[in-house]
């Protein structure tokens, strides 16, 4: 599969640049695994010079060797005895050098150094300081494991906090750029292609990747190549998130998994797990690792009040509702009866993608200033999608249905006499009312 998108990130990418060329730039750039990372910062500089380390769990000495063979293969420098070196000795021969010279490095998978040389943060701190008013280096760091890249730069009493110039977050791809792929690479594909490419990888850059490069374009195939014997996807959650998580793990997943299944509250996940107290753990998932986010309804004044939690990643969100929670079955060599189960209970899951598809594709149109989702305190009535546009006076009600024989506008505007009856009157407002399906994607 060709690159796609990320037109945002190499404007800014484009700018730091040329920043660093006159004042020292140090910018992190984080993102789920698999979003495509480096990728994007290997296309960026594909035509530049560009020093590219890879912090791999070596020990340092033989990483550094591997360092000074790039600057000697990029810089042309034909000097630096590697041997025995420390990065520290690495890097401040890189900062010095920047001094007379531009220079871009690119660090990946930075949170590795700490399985390396934990000094090497202090190290880095001492030297950043001592040079960066004189070099004109653009440095960029990368890393996957959020837990330790927040450690690295976000707690003050870590060396590294503050030394940031910059941060990027690079998140997957947005719905225009799934339909462009698609477009692309299967002009005929039907609405319900799509909606699984969008169910079975969120738009995450390496997944949709490997559906592309195997011509994998349909439904069906797609399903097929997810559950296959030896397939890439069976293992991804638990490769992804052990790091994360370390030995606590069972008990996240555990929580993950039943979020997956429709348990969103905190009495619905205390009960199940017959814990009496979740909320340091839900705290950790929502601000530490960024995986599930605190929903309440759209105007909701209360902080604490109707809280429902969701995972907000598509993959990890199938990945627990079939892979985790039936592992057994994969185990027991039932690949097949387990993706049975999956097309069974497709269209229902994919229902609630179908809302966070269309969710994202509003967000996408800046066209509003507030958007949600709202439901009554006992939860019989829900409204899938309400936006705002506070500039135009104008209120929104969406309903989504994967059919649209299935959506009543008048069964909408009930729930919408509720809703004004529970959140107020928007007088002035032009209301509109909405029905949203698989053909509208």
């Amino acid at each position: 599969m060709r690159f796609f998108d990320r037109e945002q990130e190499f404007k800014k990418l484009r700018e730091i640049e040329e920043l660093s060329d006159e004042v020292a730039q140090f910018t992190i750039i984080t993102g789920r695994r698999r979003i495509g990372k480096t990728e994007m910062v290997k296309k960026f500089y594909e035509n530049k010079t560009m020093l590219y380390f890879f912090v791999a769990r070596k020990a340092e000495a033989d990483l550094c060797e591997i360092f000074v063979d790039e600057i000697r293969t990029k810089l042309n420098i034909p000097m630096l005895d590697s041997k025995g070196m420390s990065f520290a000795a690495v890097f401040k021969f890189i900062m010095e050098l920047s001094q007379n010279q531009h220079i871009n490095l690119f660090i990946d998978e930075f949170q590795d150094f700490y399985r390396v040389n934990q000094s090497i943060y202090s190290d880095m701190q001492n030297i950043w300081d001592s040079y960066k008013n004189k070099a004109h280096i653009n440095l960029i760091v990368a890393g996957s494991v959020n837990t330790l890249m927040n450690k690295i730069f976000k707690d003050k009493k870590q060396p590294l906090f503050g030394r940031q110039t910059g941060t990027m977050h690079i998140r997957p791809f947005k719905p225009s750029v799934l339909k462009e792929i698609m477009s692309e690479y299967c002009p005929d594909y039907k609405k319900s292609d799509l909606l699984a490419l969008y169910t079975l990888t969120g738009g995450v850059a390496k997944y949709v990747e490997l559906f592309i490069d195997r011509k994998k374009f349909t439904e069906k195939k797609m399903m097929d190549m997810f559950f296959e014997r030896d397939s890439y996807f069976l293992p991804e959650g638990k490769n992804m998130l052990v790091d994360e998580f370390g030995k606590d793990y069972g008990i996240y997943f555990s929580i993950l998994t039943l979020i997956a299944q429709g348990k969103n509250t905190r009495s619905e996940l205390e009960n199940a797990l017959n814990i009496k107290e979740l909320s340091g753990y839900l705290k950790n998932l929502s601000e530490e690792y960024g995986l599930i986010s605190k929903m309440q309804p759209i105007y909701e004044k209360s902080s604490n009040k109707n809280v429902h939690y969701a995972i907000n990643d598509q993959f990890l969100k199938f990945w627990f509702r079939f892979i985790y929670k039936y592992a057994h079955i994969i185990e027991a060599g039932g690949n097949d009866k387990l993706k049975a189960i999956a097309e069974r209970d497709f269209t229902t899951v994919s229902g609630k993608s179908l809302e966070s598809y269309f969710n994202e594709v509003l967000k996408e149109s800046g066209a509003y200033t507030r958007l949600g989702y709202w439901h009554d305190r006992k939860g019989e009535n829900e409204i899938d999608i309400v936006t705002e546009d506070e500039l135009d006076n104008k209120i929104e009600f969406i309903e989504v249905k994967r059919q649209v024989k299935n959506f009543d506008e008048n069964v909408l505007k009930t729930k919408s006499e509720l809703f004004f009856k529970a959140v107020g009157s928007f007088k002035g407002y032009e209301i509109i009312y909405r029905g949203l399906s698989i053909e509208d994607m």
